[in-house]
């Protein structure tokens, strides 16, 4: 009923206010635009050709938030945005692990090494799963109050760190997302990984490769 009533209202708009109709319009065009322009830089992160490179490689995700006390490593916490990441690499033909068999294998404190910056417990960690990567995401969150609007303001960070079993990083890359309000930075988290995983994963994947032709020409 709302939804018909909305749109009843979007329409009345229209017809009374050709000039609102006119910018409603230039916001859709506007959207797939970016839309558009998103798909084409992902389609050229992932053209460099060393797909046959990671065709079976191994990789474990491990996600982390960064809190006062320190890193929450508790991977059921993560799930949904384990899923959404292990999704988009299994695309690119990499094996990777469920959360159910990293559990298993490696102890917490091994998890916890990966953000403590403990390479040889992190290494050790990969060998135990055989693992040839290690992608490590990390949710960061930072709170303040708008200048302007004199609200609650949350910004949300998550950066991801691609590592070789050997303990070299390989990338990083960014994602941020803002929001006004709310206290549900997993929730937010979720919505920044399921809007910006695909060009952070083609972004890690152009690294790699990269980094991989470049040693290549040594």
């Amino acid at each position: 009923m709302r939804a018909r009533l909305l749109i009843m209202c979007l329409s009345m708009a229209c017809a009374t206010h050709p000039a609102f109709a006119f910018r409603f319009s230039e916001e859709e065009d506007k959207s797939r635009a970016e839309d558009a322009a998103k798909a084409n830089r992902i389609g050229q992160l992932v053209s460099v050709p060393c797909r046959q490179q990671l065709k079976g490689q191994k990789i474990m995700v491990v996600i982390a938030e960064h809190t006062s006390n320190g890193f929450n490593t508790t991977q059921s916490r993560y799930g949904p945005h384990f899923q959404a990441i292990n999704h988009r690499l299994r695309a690119l033909g990499l094996k990777t692990y469920t959360q159910d068999e990293i559990r298993r294998q490696i102890a917490q404190a091994e998890i916890e090494a990966h953000f403590r910056n403990d390479p040889d417990a992190a290494i050790n960690a990969s060998k135990k799963l055989g693992a040839n990567f290690v992608l490590r995401g990390l949710i960061a969150t930072q709170t303040g109050i708008n200048p302007v609007l004199k609200i609650n303001e949350v910004a949300i960070n998550m950066g991801f760190t691609l590592v070789a079993a050997s303990g070299k990083t390989l990338s990083s890359v960014a994602a941020r997302a803002d929001s006004y309000s709310g206290t549900d930075t997993l929730g937010m988290a979720l919505t920044l990984v399921n809007e910006q995983a695909d060009e952070v994963v083609a972004q890690l994947y152009n690294d790699y490769c990269r980094a991989g032709i470049a040693g290549k020409g040594k």
